[in-house]
Formats: C-alpha cells, structure tokens, sequence
C-alpha cells in the first residue's frame, strides 16, 4: 500500500475520531442547561485529541513546546467569549461570532510574536481572568433554557469545523513547528460552534451563558496546559496528557461540586 494512501487513511480516521468527540460534548452540551454545558465545553475535547496525534508524530520536546504557546492562547480564548458574550446580547450570531473570532486572531497574532516562559504564560492567565471573569458574571444566568430544536445541519457543521482543525494541524506540524501547531491546536472550535449553532434557535443572552459559565473552565483548561508542558518535559508525551487530562477533569468536578453545595444551601 502506497506510504501516501496509508498517510490519507490515518489523517481521515484522526479527523474522524476528534470529530466525534466534539459532537458528542456539544450534544450534551445542548442537554444540561449553561452551567453543566460549559463544563463539558471547557474540556479537552478538540485540543486534547489535536495533541494526542501530535505526540503520536513528534517528541516529548515538541509537545513540551506546543503547549508553551498554548498557554497565552487560552487568555486570547476568555477574550473571545468576553467578546461574544458582550455582543451577543443585541446582535446577530453571525456578527457576534465574527467578531470574537476576529478578537482572536488578533491577539493570537501579537502573542506568537514572543517567546513565553512557564511563568509568563501564567502570568498572562492571571491578569486576564482577573479582568474578565468580573465582566461575565451578570451574563452567567439566564431565567430559562429555550428547548432546542435540532437542524439537519447541526451535526456535519460541528463534524466540519473540528475535522478540519485536526487536519491543519497534523499535517503542517511538520513545517510550521510547535509553536505555531500549539497555537493552532487551541483554536477555540467548541466555543465557536456552539455560537453558530445555538445562537440563531435560542438567542444571544442563553447561548451567552453558556460562553460566560465557561470562564472557570477555562481557566483549570489554562493550568492544564501548565501541567502537560511540565509532565511532557519529565515524563514524557503520554504521562504529560495524561496528567493534563486529569487535571481539566478534575478541576471541572471540583467546580461542578463546588456550584452543586451553593444550590443545596439556597
């Protein structure tokens, strides 16, 4: 079989994998109101498998890297959602997506032109969810969830979106380095999906809560990050995700119990 057929099969099965990973999370998503949605949003779900086949193609330093510049893109991801969040409550989904996504981009840009340490990194999660994580707090609640009407589209635009990320960064990792794949692995396709698809059925403030619920997600998804460039330098690729997994899991119970003791109390 030719190398380049077998080459085609795996980045097909790679694609297919991740993509069913994001559709299922977003359906429960969909389910569970915007507090447990955002939960399961903030999981490794699209970035997780993006790293796992990086590790499967390149080294334990490579990956250490990747998640180096990873660290100051999970910062340009709370700007997203501030931005969304902000819009979202008087105009269309297509303009509020544009728009964070835009703010992404953006930021993601100016934070590739540097070099981050561990510390620095850190540093620039801090700050930013000490400014945004005020700003989203009124927008965290919503009176009532609007049931949801599932649209033909719903599933292959999901598939779609998260396919073609997995795609882009297996096969450029190679040429564009880890800094650039670590960056690109983070692109925040749950979040954007989940805009696209929520926002024109049940309208901008819910679809928004969902986004602002996921601020404290994001940031144990940050110290995860932290965590998979350390484990990866002393432990290797598969010990390294493996304790960054644990770790957005974790942190996601430990909120999801923490918000579970303040609803028995009232």
């Amino acid at each position: 079989m030719p190398p380049e057929f077998i080459f085609l099969l795996m980045l097909l099965l790679r694609m297919a994998i991740t993509a069913a990973f994001v559709v299922t999370a977003s359906v429960i998503t969909e389910r569970s109101g915007p507090v447990i949605g955002a939960l399961v949003a903030t999981l490794p779900i699209s970035a997780g498998p993006s790293y796992v086949f990086l590790a499967l193609d390149h080294d334990a330093a490579f990956i250490a890297e990747g998640a180096l510049a990873s660290l100051p893109i999970n910062a340009a991801t709370i700007y997203l959602g501030l931005t969304y969040v902000v819009l979202a409550q008087r105009h269309s989904a297509l303009l509020s997506t544009a728009a964070a996504v835009a703010v992404w981009i953006i930021l993601a840009s100016i934070f590739c032109q540097f070099h981050w340490t561990l510390a620095a990194g850190l540093i620039m999660n801090v700050i930013t969810f000490a400014i945004c994580v005020p700003l989203l707090q009124r927008y965290r609640h919503v009176k009532k969830m609007p049931l949801i009407t599932r649209r033909w589209y719903d599933i292959p635009l999901r598939a779609s979106l998260v396919a073609t990320l997995v795609a882009v960064v297996v096969t450029s990792s190679g040429w564009v380095g880890p800094r650039v794949s670590g960056i690109i692995a983070l692109f925040p396709v749950v979040f954007t999906s989940m805009m696209l698809i929520l926002h024109p059925r049940i309208g901008g403030p819910p679809t928004a809560a969902v986004i602002a619920n996921g601020a404290w997600g994001l940031m144990g998804f940050g110290i995860a990050i932290a965590v998979l460039h350390v484990g990866a330098l002393q432990f290797g690729s598969a010990i390294g995700l493996s304790l960054a997994l644990a770790t957005c899991v974790t942190w996601n119970l430990g909120l999801w119990w923490h918000g579970r003791r303040r609803l028995l109390r009232t």
